[in-house]
């Protein structure tokens, strides 16, 4: 059907043109030069003024965050154009949920007329061409994911046959001049590689090795391969950096490839797979490190896994960061004037790089934190969790409580259980420390688990001993519900469900995203 536009006097036209890697092999009239010629020659004919020509060359129609395309985009709300013309509808994209969504949504919003020129498509006029768009949409996404799918096997088959597909070999290795997808040991970095491995066959720590490359001056891969500066710290050794070099089976003449796989072809996020899915490959290339000094290092590593002290855990964990590094913030236990123990956030960017200047110290006592977090969700959904109507769940909770479940008096045994049985492994403790099995620092650690436990578990013992106590069934279904609602916004569940993100800044402000819409007029606290 041939195109026609009337009035074309009342339009400003935008020509989008989009070429990827797998439209070329379509051949050339896919090419942009083809597109543009096209486009030019129909707004030519019609009589339409155009106000840009928007190129997206070697760009996925899975993917709509393209420069030139989000170019077009500001250019329509800021009514510069109302007409956008095309090719044909996979140039425009070929997800079929996003396409739809900007010509059934977007475009009609923002009075915007779409024409696509070999599908006879004009969302100006009323034709069966439209009709049958969300179907062609549908056929060019099933084309996207059947060329990923090609793609992938291809990719998969060269990583059983031992071939480097990757962009860049791993620090120590590089490409082969002359033959394709093979490596080579790169001799100017080889030399650190093999000190990192023989520092830690020497016992030396993951941290320790970093801080002493770091205090040499030692260039990180990065800084080596000459990659654009990073976050801060980028360009320093981390313990987590040398940890991954000394477990990586390519520096032992193994080729490992496939650790991670993009979540869907419309997607660049990657998760991460399991070791045991793999692709490994065994003497695919000259190893750095011989295979008994390699093994040697895991067994060390191994070892030291099981010795680490526990980390602590805190109702915060992984929603807190840094505002001005954006990295998580880690917790650390210091003594106060009385001795007792108190937890702290700090900047892990600063705790890793102090000396390098990396980001400042965010210290901030982690209970003021949670104090303030917990004080801003009661201001504004404090009116959600009142007692009195919390008071019917409870009724509820006792009343299945008392039907079934385990007894307040059985939990009250198996806590005695578990402190008799943590009071004798204190006990073997002791006695390995004494008799030379255990060192100071190990004992320590050990000692500090257990301790910690136990006063968790009398803590426990207390409070099951104040629901033993009698009470009437109302009474004790109005202090459940207090009780909830006291702690409530302290509970990890429910911060989880409440909190998207938060920040401490330098100046120790707090800055709370939350996964629901804040009232406009929330109670005053």
């Amino acid at each position: 059907m041939a195109l026609e536009i009337r009035s074309p006097g009342n339009y400003c036209a935008g020509l989008y043109i989009r070429l990827s890697k797998e439209d070329e092999s379509e051949g050339p009239s896919e090419s942009v030069t083809n597109q543009k010629s096209l486009l030019e020659d129909f707004v030519r004919r019609q009589g339409l003024r155009v106000f840009d020509v928007y190129i997206d060359d070697g760009w996925s129609g899975t993917n709509f965050d393209r420069p030139a395309f989000r170019r077009m985009l500001r250019d329509i709300e800021d009514g510069k154009v109302n007409l956008v013309v095309t090719k044909d509808l996979s140039r425009l994209g070929r997800d079929y949920i996003l396409t739809g969504h900007y010509m059934e949504r977007y475009f009609p919003e923002h009075r915007v007329r779409y024409v696509s020129l070999l599908d006879g498509i004009d969302t100006g006029v009323d034709s069966s061409a439209n009709d049958i768009t969300p179907f062609r949409a549908i056929m060019n996404d099933m084309y996207a994911k059947d060329i990923s799918k090609k793609i992938a096997s291809v990719k998969h088959d060269k990583q059983r046959k031992g071939l480097f597909i990757g962009g860049k070999p791993v620090y120590g290795y590089k490409m082969h001049p002359a033959e394709k997808n093979k490596i080579v040991i790169d001799e100017g970095a080889a030399p650190t590689v093999r000190r990192i491995f023989a520092m830690a066959q020497e016992g030396i720590s993951c941290r320790q090795i970093a801080a002493r490359l770091n205090g040499e001056g030692v260039p990180t891969p990065a800084v080596y391969a000459r990659l654009p500066a990073g976050r801060p710290g980028a360009s320093l050794w981390s313990g987590e950096r040398i940890a991954d070099m000394l477990r990586n089976e390519t520096y032992a003449g193994n080729m490992v490839q496939g650790r991670s796989r993009k979540v869907s072809y419309k997607s660049k996020k990657c998760r991460r797979l399991a070791p045991e899915d793999w692709v490994v490959v065994a003497g695919t290339h000259e190893p750095l490190i011989s295979r008994e000094a390699f093994d040697q290092v895991q067994r060390l590593l191994e070892s030291r896994r099981h010795t680490r002290s526990r980390t602590y855990d805190f109702p915060l964990k992984g929603l807190i960061f840094c505002h001005e590094c954006g990295r998580p913030l880690a917790v650390v236990n210091r003594k106060n004037a009385k001795g007792e123990d108190v937890l702290y956030f700090v900047c892990r960017t600063y705790q890793r790089f102090t000396k390098a200047g990396g980001c400042t110290c965010h210290s901030v006592k982690e209970a003021a934190v949670m104090e303030a977090v917990a004080g801003t969700l009661r201001r504004l959904c404090g009116q959600y969790l009142l007692p009195q109507t919390l008071l019917p769940a409870a009724r509820e909770a006792l009343r299945q409580a008392a039907g079934g479940g385990q007894s307040v008096k059985g939990q009250m045994q198996e806590l005695q259980k578990r402190l008799e049985l943590l009071n004798a492994r204190l006990e073997r403790l002791y006695g390995d420390r004494l008799s030379g099995l255990l060192d100071e620092e190990d004992f320590r650690r050990l000692y500090e688990r257990y301790r910690e436990e136990r006063a968790a578990l009398a803590q426990r013992q207390q409070a099951l001993a104040q629901e033993e106590a009698p009470a009437s069934g109302r009474d004790a279904a109005e202090s459940l519900a207090r009780r909830f609602a006291d702690g409530a916004f302290t509970s990890r569940e429910l911060l989880v469900r409440l909190i998207e993100r938060v920040e401490l800044t330098e100046d120790k402000e707090l800055l709370i995203a939350f996964r629901f819409r804040e009232p406009e007029n929330p109670p005053a606290g």
